[in-house]
């Protein structure tokens, strides 16, 4: 991928129309951090250059989001005729002989600011002083920017090589409220003849076999049916309230790990991943004398094809009733796993394309309230991203690990796993109003993949803190 394939549409889609928009909820911040351990500081001017070169190959960098009058239009991506890397690019302050909670806590604050709406929606910031004589990188993204796999490409820009064709890329002429319309209506005039033709030629095909049609209509409706109805589960009642306050921990898991005992229990990765987390909900309820047999929690599933430009948002959200009450970690990831196949295996998983644009259209303060209603029914949400395999380097450091802490959409939690060499680096977000013991919350989740690792022969603290 070239630089400048990355982020290249220049309006955005309804679904990033709905997260960008949404933000006029305060439980809705849909900021999203990438932290970085480097093994030790960079030296600042590399790190300044490594970042001009980034902005002159990566254009969507230096483009600020314009909203057309009155949201009559999607938002569309313009060049920022002030733009200024010292407004991006910054070091962070920790206190005299900081540790991981003091980074922590900064990133806490870092991601939970507000972005300028009228600059780029980005922001980097180098940490160092950290134990061992490490430092640490954090980009916070909007994530109507991009989703998990467009930020992982995007890390892997940053520090790969400069690519020399890239440089050149130009920005579109800046934009103004007004002329964003303009160009909107444009491009919808241009479009309606493919339109126009693309619904003769189903009506046509539908004309010309009228019982697969309805076959395939009826089969459609059937699933969306079934991924539009909440799962099983109803919300915990333990789980309940909700603040606008993040927490964030870090946890390492050993990857082979971690692979061998999604084998020894006939699952995937990503099968082993989410039954280790749903243990950990398991000893978190039994422990607040709270049990319960299972949670409502959704997934992304990525629709990327190959050929898909970089950056943007390409996924689907899948709601399972995760079966937290299946003590044997063997049964609880065949558990999941078969949930997640009947998911993948809808013919209606991409719904959120086809409803989202009746969602977008609607007034903001509507569109954080809809949004809010349907994130807070669910108890987790869990992502996994896979991640570089060989050694990175940042501005000549090397990076031990990639910790991604994503937006916490008014749930309980938020918790991502990237792969980085041969360590899963899973990110943790919390409300601290839903889960009000977070030192009880975080043992749990340890505990769940202690006892997934287990069916490897992985001995205690295969999965251990950042502390």
């Amino acid at each position: 991928m070239t630089g400048h394939a990355w982020g290249r549409e220049q309006a955005m889609s309804p679904l990033e129309t709905i997260m960008w928009r949404a933000e006029t909820n305060p439980s809705l911040k849909s900021s999203m951090v990438a932290l970085e351990i480097l093994e030790a500081a960079p030296n600042w001017n590399d790190l300044v250059e490594t970042h001009r070169r980034a902005v002159l190959q990566i254009p969507r960098l230096r483009q600020r989001v314009v909203e057309p009058p009155v949201s009559l239009a999607a938002p569309r991506w313009s060049a920022d005729p002030t733009f200024g890397l010292h407004r991006h690019l910054r070091r962070g302050r920790l206190p005299i002989g900081a540790g991981w909670q003091d980074l922590f806590t900064a990133v806490e604050q870092l991601a939970t600011e507000p972005f300028d709406r009228r600059r780029p929606p980005w922001e980097a910031v180098l940490y160092d002083g950290l134990p061992g004589g490490r430092a640490a990188y954090a980009l916070k993204l909007h994530h109507a920017s991009t989703d998990g796999l467009g930020t992982i490409q995007l890390m892997l820009a940053l520090h790969g090589p400069a690519d020399a064709e890239a440089v050149s890329a130009a920005d579109p002429a800046a934009l103004t409220a007004w002329t964003a319309l303009a160009v909107d209506l444009a491009e919808k005039a241009r479009a309606t003849p493919s339109v126009v033709r693309g619904i003769g030629a189903a009506v046509q095909r539908a004309t010309d076999a009228p019982l697969p049609s309805v076959r395939r209509t009826i089969r459609y409706t059937e699933s969306l049916l079934r991924v539009l109805a909440p799962p099983a589960a109803p919300p915990s009642a333990l789980l309940a309230d909700r603040s606008t306050t993040w927490r964030f921990a870090a946890l390492d898991v050993d990857l082979d790990s971690l692979r061998r005992a999604a084998k020894a229990a006939g699952g995937s990765v990503n099968d082993a991943y989410l039954a280790a987390l749903l243990g950990g909900y398991r000893r978190y309820h039994e422990a607040q004398g709270f049990p319960v047999d299972a949670i409502p929690m959704a997934i992304p599933i990525s629709v990327r094809r190959d050929g898909d430009p970089g950056g943007g948002n390409r996924f689907a959200s899948a709601r399972l009733c995760g079966p937290v009450g299946v003590v044997d970690p063997a049964e609880r990831i065949s558990a999941i796993g078969r949930a997640v196949r009947e998911a993948r295996a809808e013919l209606a998983l991409d719904h959120v394309r086809m409803l989202s644009p009746l969602l977008a259209a609607l007034p903001a303060p509507a569109i954080g309230q809809l949004a809010a209603g349907l994130a807070s029914g669910n108890d987790l949400q869990a992502s996994n991203v896979p991640g570089a395999r060989d050694d990175v380097f940042l501005a000549g450091s090397r990076v031990e690990r990639l910790y991604p802490f994503a937006p916490l959409p008014g749930c309980p939690a938020m918790i991502t796993l990237v792969s980085h060499g041969d360590t899963c680096c899973v990110g943790v977000n919390y409300d601290p109003a839903a889960l009000t013991d977070g030192d009880l919350f975080l043992a749990s989740l340890e505990a769940g993949f202690t006892e997934v690792l287990a069916l490897a022969g992985a001995v205690e603290g295969s999965a251990r803190w950042v502390r």
